[in-house]
């Protein structure tokens, strides 16, 4: 009595941190953010994470890319089946409280020993050597959730349930973001393509006047070797950007469940439009729009559950079982009712003794897996943050870099034309052309890679910022 009036002592303890688990996940999520995002001032709640992503993308051939991506993609299709099996295995666990009941019949015959005191008595009462016994009925078994541990199982099993959901839109959102960001690499690619394509044209003018002029010997063979090797650069890159297109085609293909193939695109680098103005939000939505922030919380509230199951099970269960049905050992009268009918009904209180310093170790380990569950919590709403600063300080710092990048085009094509002109005049030398021409080549393959990504900026703020999911 002594040994159940202590357990029962230390299970008032016991409630009262059944009660408080809860508030230990609410207290824990509670993670200190700023009040706004680094290089950005803005205090309201208006966030581009509320667009959905059908409507933030515009171009046409990218939003069916990425309706195809999202469709056949295979880890997304794996994604989903972990939502079917952790519902199959929440719906299950909240038959915890249900009583167990199982239907058994059974048919049993014993040969008795003639010289055994039952041997003897069959014999003499029943006049023969075996003994048959019929039995069928029901059999119940429930435990009380006395400590709460199925009730912990529960939230532990809806925990893990909603996690595979968010698993799935983080899943998603990074498959949007990655298509369309291979999109746009491939739109840079084609940019390239013709801006290779267009240097090899000019590079093949200025070739023809040099070799007229090598021809009138009015240059050396070095001018025409030189002008020669200047030409070779644009064309050696045209097969070296058409390799990486098909490369960047077959990447997207994967991504989109489908067998490596020529991606059809209408759009065009320099038509697209770089959107402006992105509203971040303020740091605190992220807890409630990014996907993989709410995993983490969720991971939290699964582990601070186990916690309490594991507490639960320092404490004895009580269980209840009952069994009713009809017994002969008369075939005939095996369901004679009521005659053959019997019951029973039995209470059960066990408690851990030998194994408790066991049950004891899983309960630290529970707790110490609940502390690394906060730390990684707190770790993604860190990264998240870190995530939108860095998309931010990319879209200030690429907008400025793309207006002198275009600048030094425009300022280099200018370059183009005086140098051709004054070279056919004999004003200028074949060096100043071909340098011109190489500077030009290189300030436009540089000013369609910072527009890609500026355009690569910007899914990367929706990103992480939550969008992309809905």
């Amino acid at each position: 009595m002594n040994y159940i009036h202590n357990y029962l002592k230390k299970s008032v303890v016991f409630l009262s941190l059944i009660t408080g688990l809860t508030a230990f996940s609410q207290e824990y999520s509670k993670v200190e953010l700023p009040e706004s995002f680094r290089n950005s001032v803005a205090t309201d709640t208006t966030n581009i994470a509320d667009i959905k992503w059908k409507s933030f993308f515009v171009e046409a051939d990218l939003v069916q890319l990425i309706e195809v991506a999202l469709a056949k993609n295979n880890d997304l299709q794996i994604a989903e089946k972990n939502i079917t099996i952790a519902n199959l295995q929440y719906k299950q666990a909240k038959w915890g409280n249900v009583p167990q009941v199982n239907a058994y019949a059974n048919a049993t015959t014993n040969r008795l020993s003639e010289n055994s005191l039952n041997g003897l008595s069959a014999g003499q009462f029943l006049g023969k050597k075996h003994v048959e016994d019929f039995s069928a009925g029901l059999n119940l078994s429930w435990e009380a959730d006395v400590w709460g541990k199925i009730k912990n199982q529960k939230k532990s099993a809806l925990s893990a349930y909603m996690q595979t959901t968010e698993a799935k839109k983080a899943l998603q959102t990074s498959v949007f973001a990655t298509v369309s960001n291979g999109f746009y690499d491939l739109l840079m690619l084609d940019a390239q393509l013709e801006i290779a394509k267009k240097t090899l044209v000019l590079n093949d003018s200025t070739l023809f006047v040099v070799n007229l002029q090598y021809d009138a010997g009015q240059v050396n063979l070095l001018a025409k070797q030189q002008t020669e090797a200047q030409r070779l650069i644009a064309a050696q890159l045209i097969p070296e950007l058409e390799k990486t297109i098909q490369l960047q085609e077959n990447a997207l293909s994967v991504l989109t469940g489908t067998f490596p193939e020529a991606q059809k695109r209408q759009s065009l680098l320099n038509n697209l439009e770089v959107k402006g103005n992105l509203s971040a939000g303020i740091p605190s939505q992220l807890l409630s729009k990014r996907p993989d922030v709410k995993s983490a919380e969720l991971e939290l509230k699964m582990a601070n559950a186990q916690v309490g199951i594991a507490k639960a099970s320092l404490y004895p269960s009580l269980t209840i079982s009952a069994v009713t049905g009809v017994n002969s050992f008369e075939f005939n009268n095996w369901f004679n009712i009521p005659a053959s009918l019997f019951g029973s009904v039995t209470g059960g209180l066990v408690a851990p003794l030998l194994n408790s310093k066991k049950l004891k170790t899983r309960y630290e380990i529970a707790k110490v897996a609940r502390e690394q569950s906060v730390l990684r919590f707190k770790q993604t709403v860190l990264v998240a943050v870190g995530e939108v600063c860095n998309a931010l300080v990319k879209i200030d710092k690429q907008e400025k870099e793309y207006v002198i990048a275009n600048e030094r085009v425009a300022t280099l094509k200018k370059s183009i034309v005086n140098a051709n002109m004054l070279f056919k005049k004999g004003m200028a030398t074949y060096l100043e052309v071909i340098v011109a021409q190489s500077y030009l080549l290189q300030a436009e393959l540089e000013l369609a890679s910072i527009k890609k990504e500026r355009l690569i900026a910007n899914v990367e703020l929706y990103r992480a910022l939550g969008g992309g999911w809905e």
